[in-house]
């Protein structure tokens, strides 16, 4: 697979770049052009890869652009299955390794999401969850994190 060419536009001053996606099997693109718009606003340069995106691309997107952190958002309660796989491929590659990587959304098929799950997905590789209904001042304040500028960019 190729990637579609992206304008390249730096982050504002203090902004991070951030990919940003859906697992394989989620078509829903309205939580990312939210996600997209948001992240912007604050200052942030969005690499949307847009839904349904196999974990190989996603893992190439990061590769090619070496984002500040990687995003994936779900709403077809798939995500904590699905978003399990992703991280795999993501934690597998040496680069991407030390990638924040956090998933949010509706991560689980009845809509709730317990503490197995949650701690399944932070032992799968991801740095942060938001499951459904999570405030997006705390999202972009984790955005905000020292660690983040530390262990960003991987390579």
């Amino acid at each position: 697979m190729t990637l579609s060419p992206v304008v390249e536009r730096p982050p504002a001053r203090g902004g991070r770049t951030v990919v940003l996606g859906t697992v394989s099997s989620d078509a829903h693109t309205w939580n990312l052009v939210y996600l997209q718009l948001l992240l912007e606003e604050a200052g942030h340069r969005v690499i949307n890869l847009g839904a349904c995106v196999p974990a190989e691309l996603f893992a190439t997107a990061c590769r090619t652009h070496r984002p500040d952190l990687a995003v994936v958002s779900s709403v077809n309660g798939h995500g904590c299955t699905d978003g399990k796989r992703l991280a795999a491929v993501l934690r597998a590659d040496p680069e991407l390794a030390g990638l924040p990587l956090v998933i949010g959304g509706k991560l689980g098929v009845d809509g709730k999401l317990g503490p197995a799950q949650v701690a399944e997905l932070f032992a799968a590789g991801y740095t942060a969850v938001f499951h459904d209904g999570a405030d997006r001042d705390r999202f972009l304040e984790y955005l905000g994190r020292a660690e983040l500028t530390t262990t960003g960019r991987p390579g």
